[in-house]
C-alpha cells in the first residue's frame, strides 16, 4: 500500500524523531509513503500575516504536485502544515477567480481533489482496524492528549472531531491500553511559532499545559504535531524557570506510543531524541484502573 506524505520542514530538521517514528510504524503495518515530489515549504507560521497569495501558493503548490503525481491520500504530520493545506484547498476550492490566479502563481493547475489527512485521521483508516492482534506490550500508563490548536480548528473548514473537546486520539490511545484522561488544556495553544522570538510567551502558555496534565496525574503528554513537541519539550528549561517548577511529565508523539505497544525499539522511533527524558515504569499486563481526578482551576501565571 502506498500513501502520500507531505513532511514538511520540520519532519527532516527538529523533529527527526517523529519522522522516524511514522515510518517505523508505517513498516510494521507494511505501509509505504511515497513524498510528494519536489516538495516546498508551506509557509507556516508566518506567510498568511504577510501576503495573502503567498500564503495561497505556497500549499496549493504542494497539493498541485500530488495531484500531478496520483497521490489520492496525502498525510501531513504537522498541525500547522495540515491547517495551512487544509485551509488553502477550501479557499481556493471556494473561490474559482482566486484559483485561476494561484495556479497561474504556480505554474500548475490546481484542482483541490487531494484527501488531506492528519496522523491521528492516517492511523484512524490504515492502523486502527490491525492495531490488536499487533500489540505486545499494553502502554498502560495514564496520558493527556494534546491536540493543540490547529488539528481541530477552524472547525468549519477542518469538520474533524470535536473543536472543544476532540476524543480521536484519546480513542487511539485506549485501543493500545492506556488510560486518556480527562483534563482541561488539550485544544489550548502552546505558543507555536513564538518558540524562538518570544520563549517567555512560550514558557507562560506551555506550562499552563504541561502544570494542568501533570495535575491530573498524566505520566505521558501524547502529541501529534512537531511545533507543539518541540514547546512541551525542548522549552521545559524555560517552563520550569517561568514557573518554579521541575516538571517532569514527558511528551511523546502518538505514533512512538503505538509503536512501543506494537513492539518497536525506542531507537527505531527515536525515543532518545527527546529533551525530556522518558522514563515510564514497568507495569504489569492489567487494565488501568481509571484515577480519581482532581479539580483544580490553574492559575494564570
Amino acid at each position: 500500500m502506498k500513501i502520500g506524505l507531505y513532511p514538511g520542514c520540520s519532519l527532516n530538521g527538529s523533529a527527526r524523531d517523529y519522522n522516524e517514528s511514522v515510518f517505523a510504524l508505517a513498516k510494521a503495518f507494511d505501509i509505504e509513503f511515497e513524498q510528494v515530489p519536489d516538495w516546498n515549504c508551506c509557509g507556516a507560521t508566518a506567510a498568511h500575516n504577510m501576503n495573502k497569495e503567498l500564503s495561497l501558493a505556497l500549499p496549493a503548490r504542494i497539493l498541485a504536485a500530488a495531484e500531478k503525481h496520483g497521490l489520492a491520500d496525502v498525510v501531513v504530520p504537522c498541525a500547522a502544515c495540515y491547517s495551512r493545506l487544509a485551509v488553502t484547498q477550501h479557499e481556493l476550492l471556494h473561490d474559482p477567480v482566486l484559483r485561476n490566479r494561484v495556479s497561474e502563481i504556480i505554474g500548475m493547475e490546481f484542482k483541490g481533489t487531494t484527501n488531506i489527512m492528519n496522523v491521528i485521521q492516517f492511523v484512524d483508516k490504515f492502523i486502527v482496524d490491525k492495531l490488536e492482534p499487533k500489540i505486545k506490550k499494553k502502554f498502560n500508563y495514564n496520558v493527556a492528549c494534546y491536540y493543540g490548536c490547529l488539528m481541530v480548528r477552524p472547525a468549519k473548514i477542518l469538520k474533524y472531531d470535536r473543536p472543544e473537546d476532540p476524543q480521536s486520539m484519546d480513542n487511539v490511545m485506549r485501543k493500545i491500553g492506556a488510560n486518556a484522561l480527562d483534563w482541561g488544556y488539550k485544544v489550548e495553544c502552546c505558543g507555536a511559532g513564538l518558540s524562538v522570538s518570544k520563549t517567555d510567551m512560550v514558557a507562560k502558555l506551555s506550562g499552563k499545559i504541561i502544570e494542568d496534565a501533570t495535575y491530573r496525574g498524566a505520566e505521558a503528554i501524547i502529541v501529534a504535531c512537531p511545533m507543539c513537541h518541540s514547546n512541551l519539550d525542548m522549552r521545559r528549561p524555560s517552563i520550569n524557570k517561568f514557573w518554579n517548577n521541575k516538571f517532569t511529565v514527558p511528551v511523546i508523539y502518538m505514533t512512538q506510543a503505538i509503536g512501543l505497544a506494537v513492539g518497536l525499539t525506542p531507537k527505531e522511533i527515536g525515543l532518545k531524541r527527546h529533551f525530556v527524558a522518558i522514563n515510564l515504569p514497568e507495569k504489569k499486563e492489567e487494565p488501568v484502573v481509571e484515577k480519581k481526578v482532581k479539580t483544580k482551576e490553574v492559575e494564570s501565571a
